[in-house]
C-alpha cells in the first residue's frame, strides 16, 4: 500500500466511529471473528484499546489483529487502532449500486427532455 493510500485512508477514518474496543482480555478468537466481519461489512473499521487494562501496548495489538484478520494497519494514535481490508465483494456491489443510479439519472433526463419537447410542440400548435 503506497503512503497517499494510506494517507487516504487515514483521513476517511478519522469521521468513523469505534466498532471495538480492546480491554484486560486482550485479543480473543471471539473478537478476532467479530474484527473479520466488521471488516467484510466495511473495510475500514477503527478500534480502541482502553490503555489502563490492556495487556500489551495498542501497536502489538494492532499487529496481532493484522495478522490474524489479514488485515492493513493504517494507523496506531494513543488507543486507537485504525484497519483496513478490501472486499472485492462490497466494491462490486458499490459498482453496482453506481451504475443502476446512473441509469436512473439516465432515464430521468430523458423523461425531462420528453416533457420540454412536448411543451415546445404545443405551443406552436397554439401558435398556428
Amino acid at each position: 500500500m503506497t503512503g497517499k493510500e494510506r494517507a487516504a485512508l487515514r483521513a476517511q477514518a478519522n469521521g468513523l466511529d469505534v466498532v471495538f474496543q480492546i480491554g484486560k482480555g486482550g485479543i480473543s478468537d471471539a473478537l478476532v471473528q467479530q474484527t473479520e466481519d466488521a471488516l467484510k461489512a466495511r473495510e475500514l473499521i477503527k478500534i480502541k484499546a482502553l490503555l489502563e487494562s490492556v495487556p500489551a501496548s495498542p501497536r502489538e495489538l494492532a499487529d496481532k489483529l493484522s495478522e490474524r484478520t489479514g488485515a492493513d494497519v493504517i494507523q496506531v494514535v494513543g488507543g486507537c487502532i485504525v484497519l483496513y481490508k478490501e472486499n472485492p465483494e462490497l466494491r462490486e456491489a458499490e459498482k453496482e449500486k453506481a451504475k443502476r443510479k446512473k441509469e436512473a439519472e439516465k432515464k430521468k433526463k430523458e423523461k425531462e427532455r420528453a416533457a420540454a419537447r412536448a411543451k415546445r410542440n404545443s405551443k406552436n400548435f397554439i401558435k398556428k
